[in-house]
């Protein structure tokens, strides 16, 4: 099974996606995905990534991570080469699993589990306004979801009041942005208003919902014990990034100085970040993003850091549907797995439109049990067959 061509997939239609088909002498292709600047996550994969992988055996995903590792770290690893690195190896379990006929979730140790419960991450599609509603209206959207079976169900209403910075990716209805520098002064008009979303959940449906709240690292330490000890009495699931990950000690802080459970971080690199985190006992729940930290070579050992710390795994996604396929497998064959992050928007709406078969989620739970072999997830034909898609392919020479 040698590596032959390798082929990256942007679409205009959605920028900060990238695909990436691994081709093998004997006809299989292998599906990868990452998120994020898409064009330099290609050039990676292409002048970096290709001239290590073309030629060689798709079996040796071990030796191909360290190899590609070990390179982009002789120049400082995190950024585009891990998104490079993360898309490849994801590619690479998909072609293991087509060769031996097997979902990718029995070669990562079997089935644990069926099913797994969602969480729905509260951003505005065509489909759902839902972060317009946690503003607005949250008790009617915790409804809505409860209605479908959700029971799980993440907002940000402190982010509007973070310094603020003019980009182009803007996720607030008003204008505002997730994406911004730390805060360092949060009145307290402004505390009891984003503290009303989760007043107002709490009084429509009382504890038949998991209130999850996102930070975007936008707030110092301060501000950040300041909304934890304002939450304690909501039983809230987690504070997720409320600080930037980037110092365990900090971190560690609100986990000794508040009764919230802290999420932290899908911004997290590799085990190595990890294992610092969990060092200095800074979360409750580690987050990872399997198409940024490494792929689900990565995560598996993330998961199994976690787990010998006694700690669960909430894998992330809000980026696409192969990341979320590999996620779903991830949860099926790890023991410590929690819950598993959802956009209804996304999973009724564009994953449709670009994948195929559509994610098997039925009333608030994925189900773990009819994969096909490899990730089970394939580009419609419909999709590649557009004309306005960017390729760039290297292959052997």
């Amino acid at each position: 099974m040698k590596l032959t061509r390798i082929e990256t997939i942007r679409s205009p239609d959605f920028p900060n996606l990238l695909w990436v088909h691994l081709h093998t002498g004997d006809g299989l292709v292998g599906l990868g995905e990452t998120f994020y600047i898409p064009a330099a996550v290609e050039a990676i994969i292409h002048d970096f990534a290709a001239p290590l992988l073309l030629g060689q055996s798709a079996f040796d995903r071990e030796r191909h991570w360290q190899a590609l590792f070990s390179y982009a770290n002789f120049f400082g690893h995190a950024g585009a080469e891990m998104r490079a690195i993360s898309a490849l190896d994801i590619a690479l379990w998909d072609l293991l699993g087509q060769h031996t006929g097997q979902p990718v979730l029995n070669l990562l140790g079997g089935q644990t589990r069926d099913s797994i419960r969602i969480y729905n991450t509260c951003v505005d599609t065509p489909r759902y306004a839902d972060q317009t509603g946690f503003l607005e209206k949250p008790a009617d959207l915790a409804r809505s979801l409860l209605a479908q079976g959700i029971t799980a169900m993440k907002v940000w209403p402190w982010d509007r009041f973070a310094p603020q910075m003019n980009v182009s990716a803007v996720t607030g209805p008003a204008g505002w942005s997730a994406v911004g520098p730390v805060g360092h002064d949060l009145l307290p008009e402004q505390l009891a208003k984003g503290l009303w979303t989760v007043q107002e959940i709490r009084r429509a449906v009382g504890d038949k919902m998991h209130i999850a709240l996102e930070g975007h690292s936008r707030w110092d330490v301060n501000c950040a014990l300041h909304i934890a000890r304002a939450l304690e009495p909501y039983d809230v699931m987690w504070m997720e990034d409320f600080l930037q990950p980037d110092s365990a000690p900090d971190l560690a802080r609100l986990v000794r100085e508040s009764r919230i459970p802290q999420t932290v971080s899908e911004r997290l690199f590799t085990r190595h970040a990890y294992r610092r985190l969990l060092d200095a006992d800074a979360a409750h729940v580690v987050m990872t993003d399997v198409i940024w930290t490494g792929g689900l070579s990565e995560a598996l050992k993330i998961a199994t850091l976690a787990d010998t710390h006694h700690l669960s795994i909430a894998p992330h996604d809000c980026t696409g549907p192969v990341n979320l396929f590999a996620c779903l497998h991830l949860c099926a064959a790890v023991p410590n797995a929690m819950i598993m992050e959802t956009v209804r928007g996304f999973c009724e709406g564009y994953y449709r439109e670009v994948a195929t078969p559509d994610v098997p989620i039925r009333a608030g739970r994925a189900l773990l049990d009819k994969f096909e072999p490899g990730l089970g997830v394939h580009l419609r034909e419909e999709f590649l067959a557009r004309t306005n898609l960017l390729r760039r392919v290297s292959s052997q020479s």
